[in-house]
């Protein structure tokens, strides 16, 4: 992986590290030297040890369950006693709380969701990897929950192309062995394709740097960037990432402001590149970063949401709480099921040909929803279409709803570029006191404007 970020590395701008100073430990206690014998010394020392750690574990872990609930707020686990529908990534469960209606569908609806959910991959922080570049970050804790919510939405597209939508995760081993590979690329060090580390090299370009937050808009970008780095640097039988991936912006140059347009004629253009010409259509993933509001989400835009869950090229979001991102994969009433990044795990190293791999830390078995109206009106969605009629069905489904928004698109589909100007999002770009809202799209370090840092603090983007 280095080698294309290497040749990249002369016109890219040199990100800046930050001195992860939560990896310093205390000094350990020990016992007073005049008190007791050597041995005697040495058991309590090792005793003392082992308390410390202890303790500091503990700490680490009510920090952590503190930071969870000041970020994410109210989020409950479980399913509701609500009979709707459950939508997750373009599958529909109907739930039924009345077994004696003799529906066998429906009194399994709710076990069926339980293991699409349970097999859903998950990323969360890790902790003890080699140092991230030139900076002392063994851990993403506390900053790198929208690259990880981003890892998530890749996984599951790499498991709906490699291994189709109606694959679960089995109950014994051996595993899957594309499912093991697609563990593997997402491990946590340059050799793995679509590493934290190899995100933040692709990433200079937004100024993404360890110990950083970054925003939605910023992250789609990232994913484009380091397909565009992999697919040059590699034959196209092996790319790891078998398809275009395409970022729908909105008009003003493409970046700024308004409904984003799905161009058909870009996507075409996507498709062909990736082919290096040969075909005039591949799989594509489609990333469609928004701002959907000021301070909250825009109540207009709710309906719209939970109707792209029912497409079957469904990604889901990468989205949450401000400053806390989580990957949002279904949505019940009023409810969005989510994966949690913030759980901090020791780091793994997955083989790609260990097949009987303990890959327990990729997975959760525990269901957390939060209401749609609190999640940060900056967001993306994720769209995957294996083929061109794939491609024309969303299109078709993505016009529709559309249409049917009341004016509040999140988006629109055009065969090719309008020089007028489209419908536009004026939460994006306009806040109330006249001033464009840039900061939905930028980059900001742990720290308050005044240079105080915050251990538990989060900055709104």
């Amino acid at each position: 992986m280095k080698g294309f970020f290497e040749r990249a590395a002369a016109s890219k701008c040199s990100s800046k590290s930050l001195t992860d100073t939560s990896s310093r430990c205390p000094p350990s206690v020990s016992s007073d030297p005049g008190s007791s014998t050597t041995c005697e010394k040495k058991a309590i020392h090792i005793r003392h040890n082992g308390w410390t750690a202890a303790v500091k574990k503990a700490v680490a872990i009510g920090s952590m369950r503190r930071l969870q609930e000041r970020v994410l707020g109210s989020s409950r686990t479980g399913v509701s006693s609500s009979t709707s529908d459950i939508w997750l990534l373009g599958v529909c469960y109907k739930i039924s709380q009345d077994e004696s209606l003799g529906d066998a569908d429906s009194s399994n609806g709710l076990a069926a969701f339980e293991q699409d959910f349970s097999s859903r991959i998950l990323m969360t922080y890790r902790k003890g990897f080699n140092a991230i570049g030139d900076s002392k970050y063994t851990s993403d804790v506390g900053w790198g929950c929208m690259l990880r919510s981003s890892q998530m939405l890749v996984a599951q597209v790499l498991l709906f192309h490699r291994l189709g939508r109606s694959w679960r995760k089995p109950l014994q081993k051996s595993l899957d062995r594309e499912y093991i590979e697609i563990l593997h690329f997402f491990g946590d060090s340059e050799a793995s394709p679509f590493s934290i580390n190899n995100l933040l090299q692709a990433g200079n370009a937004y100024d993404l740097a360890a110990g950083s937050w970054v925003g939605p808009y910023a992250m789609c970008r990232t994913w484009e960037t380091l397909a565009r780095f992999i697919r040059e640097a590699t034959d196209l039988e092996d790319q790891p990432l078998p398809m275009a991936v395409y970022v729908v912006s909105g008009d003003e140059d493409g970046e700024r402001g308004g409904a984003p347009v799905l161009c058909i004629e870009d996507a075409s253009r996507h498709c062909l590149e990736f082919s290096r010409g040969q075909v005039s259509w591949t799989p594509i993933l489609l990333l469609v970063p928004l701002v959907l509001g000021l301070d909250k989400i825009n109540p207009r835009y709710i309906p719209s949401l939970q109707a792209t869950f029912m497409f079957p090229q469904s990604l889901g979001i990468v989205g949450g709480k401000p400053g806390a991102s989580t990957y949002i994969v279904g949505v019940q009433d009023e409810k969005a099921f989510f994966l949690d990044p913030h759980d901090v795990q020791p780091v793994v190293s997955v083989s790609s040909d260990n097949q009987e791999a303990d890959t327990s830390s990729y997975h959760c078995n525990i269901i957390r929803h939060i209401p749609l109206d609190s999640i940060d009106p900056s967001l993306a969605i994720g769209f995957y279409c294996r083929d061109k009629d794939d491609f024309d069905d969303f299109c078709c489904r993505a016009s529709n709803l559309a249409n049917k928004s009341n004016g509040a698109p999140l988006f629109t589909v055009a065969q090719k570029h309008n020089l007028s100007k489209t419908s536009s999002h004026p939460e994006s770009s306009v806040s109330t006191d006249g001033i464009r809202k840039e900061d939905s799209f930028a980059v900001v370090a742990m720290s308050d404007a005044e240079g105080h840092s915050h251990e538990d603090e989060w900055q709104l983007l």
